[in-house]
This record gives C-alpha cells, structure tokens and sequence, in this order.
C-alpha cells in the first residue's frame, strides 16, 4: 500500500512538472510571436533608393509583416509600441569581412600567446559590441580551431548576444603563405591548419572545412600585409589550385571568398568564378572588367589602414607589415574609386578585428570620400552584401516576411553618413538589443 501511494504521489509530481514546462513553453512561444509596432519618422528603402516617411512596420514573432503609412493604418491593440518616429530607421547592417576572433591588440607575435579557446571567448565580447554598432549579420573569413563556427552555433542557441554569423572556419592557402603560420622558427615545424599545396589537397581541405561546418570557403590567393615574409602583391594560389577550390566549394553548396591584393591574383581568382574579391588593393583595369563580367563581388577594406598606421607596434604589428601597409594603403583607397567608376559590384567588408570590433562603421566615410553616395554606401552594407552572402530573400533591406533586423540612428545618415557610428537601436529577429526608445 506505501508503495502504491509513493508511486500516486511520484506520478502526480511528474505530472505537475509536465504541465509547468509545458506552460513555460508555451508563454515562450506567445512572448516570441508577440506583435511589435514600430513608428518610423524616416525609414530608408534600400531596394528603391528612397527615404519614406512617417510608416509603420508591424513585426511578428522574428518577421517583419507589413510596412505600412502612418496615418492610414490602425495599430492593433495587443502590440508593443515602440516610437521612432523621430529617428531614421534602416535595415541591419552586414560586414562581410570580419574576423570575430581577433584581438586587434594581439597582432604578430604577440598572438601567438592566444590559445583557441580564448580566442573564442574574446569572439564572445567581439560579437557583443559588432551586434550594440547595428550590424546584425557578419560573414567571418578565417578563424583558428573552428572557433568562429563554434561562435555562431552558441550565438544561435541563444547562449550570448551577437550578430548572425557566416563562419569559414580555417583561410586555405599555401605553405608559406599569407595563411600560414610564419612567426615560429624551423625547428617548431608549424604549419597553418588551411595549408593546402595542390589542386587535390585543396580539394580535400574544402571537404574538410565543409564537414566541420563552414558556411562558406576562404582562400588566400596572393600574400597578405600582416603577414610575415611575403610581399602583399604576389601571388600564391595558382589558377588551377583556385579552379579546383572553386570547384569543391560550389559542388558542396559554399560560396568562395578570395583574399587578393595583387593584381595578378585577383585576376585569376575571378576567372577561377570565385564569388568575392576580399580587399584588391591593387586591382588594375583588368581586374576591375572581369570583375563587372563575371558578377564578382569586390570587399574593399578601406578604414583599417588608419588603425595599423596608427597604432603601428603598440597593437603588436610587424615593422615589415608597417611598410607594407604604407604602400598599398592609399592605393587600396584610390581603386575603390576607380573599382566603382568602372561598375564593379561592391559590398562592405571591414575587416574587423584588425581593428577594435564594434567600430565597423567607422568605414562609411571612406566610402564616400572615395566616391559612394551616402545611399550606395548603406547599399552596400545590406541590401548588396544580402546578396553576396545568399541571404537577400531574408536580410538585407525592411520588407514583408524578412528577418526583422532593424537599427536606427536620431540624425539622417543621407546627410552625414558618419552617424551610423552613433546606432540608438537594434533589433535582431524581432528581439530588441539595444534601445533609446520611450
């Protein structure tokens, strides 16, 4: 009979928690379907170039459901309100060259004190302060021990604040090269983790990349400017290599980012069909035609080089990748402009953690100081940078049934694009980060 009873009492326990959890679950779901109006003074229309006035953008649960005028559309009674109506609203912004995993602080040897895993944890501060500067999406290109992938399944389990993340796990180049590890003597015999010599141990690395959950596949085509022993200019991949990456990468469903900064390799990287040239700071006209001929995209990134020169040694870079950097810096700056006269497809990529994350923005003045109307630079930074990442059915501009990624600023970025850097709100699928709202 006190077996009986205990085993009563033990069901209607485990009852009751059932039916707890299964109450929290659902208050969970109708907190996360709950309506949102947001009250638009100005809302900026990137699809069409255009600034509206005075709308309404209803959000439901992580979509956006309508965007409506004002003055004709009645609010439903059970949604949260949010005034804007004296702000600028504009879709997420999109960086589509950032490293989340970086210390801009821990540059040459330096780094090499940093284990991976707190690499990742510094990514944890990183994606905070990206997602606070109003940019809700990041394409990460190149992290050691997949730290950028783990970074992005924690950010979607809801473990930590952060933008959506396109990680790449390890940059694929050749030994020796840019994304190699070349600040350890022989007798260590380090090798970068994406080294890959040859069309089929490409391939392989693609496939390896690809299992250990990469979106997308960045290479390393010519030398680099942080990195030690090779000149910024040369190429490194060949054309058969990057044919072969290019390849593997599209036949497993990923796009290939090429970093570039040689003439000689961004050409060859475009003709191998890779989707992206990340930084071509010294495109020449032939570089710029195919680009427009195939549909490349060009991610030129034209802050950072204040940072470096700036900050020279105390952020730990090397005296050669000081030199580098004043060559190719201004040159890198003077073909945005001619990349853009020639019409070449263009989105923003910043190169963030080369410089402090959070500061991604910072970009926007160069961009029109060197050619871009305000418009086209926040063109560039969503609605273009959507699309080259795949994602314009979702992100990319404020429209029915995308992700509800909004940010807002209280001046006009259409007159002074500099107060992007000064973002009062966020809000990432439909959940608010950051607001100045009453």
């Amino acid at each position: 009979m006190k077996k009986n009873l205990q085993h009563v009492f033990t069901s209607l326990f485990c009852s009751s928690l059932l039916l707890v959890s299964a109450t929290a679950v659902a208050e969970e779901k109708v907190a996360a379907k709950q309506l949102i109006a947001i009250k638009a003074g100005r809302l900026i229309d990137v699809e069409n170039a255009r600034v509206l006035r005075d709308q309404l953008i209803m959000i439901d649960g992580e979509r956006i459901a309508a965007i409506t005028p004002l003055a004709t559309t009645s609010i439903p009674v059970n949604a949260t309100m949010i005034d804007l109506s004296k702000a600028t609203v504009l879709p997420g912004l999109i960086d589509a060259h950032t490293h989340l995993t970086s210390n801009p602080r821990q540059h040459g040897y330096s780094s090499l004190g940093t284990s991976n895993v707190r690499a990742a944890l510094y990514g944890v501060r990183a994606a905070r302060d990206t997602l606070n500067a109003g940019f809700t999406t990041v394409r990460d290109v190149g992290s050691e021990g997949f730290a950028d992938v783990a970074l992005r399944d924690a950010i979607n389990d809801g473990d930590f604040p952060g933008p959506r993340v396109l990680a790449s796990g390890y940059a694929l180049g050749i030994k020796g090269g840019h994304c190699d590890n070349n600040l350890l003597p022989p007798e260590y015999n380090d090798v970068g983790k994406g080294v890959a010599d040859g069309p089929w141990a490409a391939r392989s690395k693609v496939r390896e990349m690809a299992k250990y959950g990469a979106d997308q596949i960045k290479i390393c085509a010519t030398g680099g400017v942080l990195s030690k022993g090779d000149a910024a200019g040369a190429q490194q991949y060949t054309l058969e290599e990057m044919q072969a990456i290019v390849q593997e990468a599209h036949k497993l469903g990923r796009k290939v980012a090429a970093h570039a900064h040689g003439a000689s390799g961004i050409s060859d990287a475009i003709r191998a069909g890779v989707d992206s040239v990340e930084h071509s700071s010294l495109i020449d006209a032939e570089g710029i035609q195919l680009a427009k001929q195939h549909g490349t995209w060009l991610v030129m990134d034209i802050y950072n080089d204040d940072y470096i020169l700036g900050e020279g040694e105390k952020a730990g870079f090397l005296p050669e990748s000081l030199e580098k950097e004043r060559e190719i810096g201004q040159k890198q700056r003077d073909n945005f402009r001619a990349a853009l006269l020639g019409g070449a497809r263009m989105a923003f990529g910043s190169d963030a953690g080369v410089y402090p994350h959070g500061d991604n923005a910072k970009q926007f003045y160069y961009m029109v100081k060197y050619g871009m109307t305000p418009m086209q630079a926040i063109q560039a930074a969503t609605i273009n940078a959507a699309d080259l990442l795949g994602q314009k059915e979702k992100i990319g501009s404020i429209k029915a049934g995308k992700f509800a990624d909004l940010i807002a600023v209280e001046a006009d970025p259409l007159a002074d694009v500099t107060v992007l850097t000064k973002v009062s709100f966020v809000m990432k699928n439909g959940s608010i980060y950051k607001t100045a709202a009453k």
